[in-house]
């Protein structure tokens, strides 16, 4: 019955955007000639063979109609890496560290969470002299150099060889460090579980900070991440980076467009294009609902560089230690 619900749901949600879609593809036809650059079998075959070459999203918000279909592909995914905290939680010292449980909002789809990795934004803007509205996969962007691996004091988010970043939930202590410096507030923290419960439970960061991982169990195996394969609209592709900011340029040219992350925060691994100016979207506002504004490389600043270096070896030390505990608690 949930099945049955959960697609009735889906179904009403994509024929309330058809009359924005239509009007979109009207608008922009020339777009679609060079939206996907190959069908999604090509490009999850070809990922194997690139695992290790950085690997980046282009997604045309031109196409997107809202449907959420990617939003609950990824949650289906990565349902197994989502958390399962232990109740009552640790009273906190000092008792200003704030509690952040999700557990009972797990449902929750209109911004990120520790349960959901991705949601669908709502944006207004003047498209051909009428107010429309554009809806907008957001995630992390999976910055080039990104801060919130660099600057974690407990070595848990790594980048991995493809160039996307994750976090290691096995050895992550909560502090939310990676959130206070991401540009974009994207890691959220769900309380109650992690590390810190077995050593500091009192004093340590109080939990584990959740993102998306770009379905790196899916990437290692040659698979497209769920949210791309689920799209029905060929929004979003994946591939080389050469390639991508190629077919990023091209998609621009033809719908005499706009893109966001090229260059913020010194480069990131998605691409967004956008049929209107980045900076004449009207964003909802709120927490967990990334802005687009435009970001500085945070880790060009001369005291992140510093922090960067001081903070590498004791987040190696610690993240080693964090490893064979693990290994420990796992034998017995």
């Amino acid at each position: 019955m949930q099945a049955i619900a959960l697609a009735g749901k889906r179904e009403k949600r994509m024929t309330s955007k058809i009359s924005r879609r239509a009007f979109l593809k009207g608008s922009f036809t020339a777009a679609g000639s060079v939206a996907v650059s190959g069908s999604v079998a090509r490009a999850a075959a070809s990922l194997a063979a690139e695992e290790k070459a950085p690997l980046v999203t282009v997604i045309d918000i031109s196409r997107c109609i809202g449907c959420e279909e990617c939003v609950y592909a990824c949650r289906e995914s990565n349902a197994a890496k989502y958390p399962d905290p232990q109740k009552p939680f640790p009273k906190m010292i000092p008792k200003r560290v704030p509690i952040e449980d999700w557990s009972d909002k797990r449902d929750v789809t209109d911004r990120l969470t520790p349960y959901n990795w991705l949601f669908i934004q709502q944006a207004k803007a003047l498209v051909n002299g009428q107010e429309q509205e554009l809806t907008i996969p957001r995630r992390c962007m999976h910055c080039e150099n990104p801060p919130c691996v660099k600057l974690c004091p407990w070595g848990a988010a790594k980048q991995e060889p493809n160039g996307l970043s994750r976090i290691d939930a096995d050895i992550c202590l909560g502090g939310s460090k990676c959130k206070a410096v991401c540009p974009w507030d994207v890691p959220q923290r769900q309380t109650g579980v992690g590390l810190y419960l077995d050593i500091l439970p009192s004093l340590a960061g109080n939990g584990v900070m959740y993102k998306c991982d770009r379905c790196y169990q899916r990437l290692e195996k040659g698979h497209i991440p769920a949210c791309i394969e689920a799209c029905p609209e060929d929004v979003q592709t994946i591939g080389p980076r050469s390639e991508m900011i190629a077919q990023a340029h091209a998609l621009a040219r033809e719908m005499e467009g706009f893109i966001y992350g090229e260059k913020e925060n010194g480069g990131t691994h998605t691409l967004y294009v956008s049929p209107v100016p980045f900076d004449q979207l009207i964003f909802e506002q709120g927490k967990g609902k990334p802005s687009m504004g435009r970001v500085e490389d945070r880790m060009a600043d001369g005291n992140n560089l510093a922090r960067a270096m001081l903070i590498a070896p004791i987040a190696g030390a610690v993240a080693a230690f964090g490893k064979f505990y693990k290994r420990v608690k796992e034998d017995g």
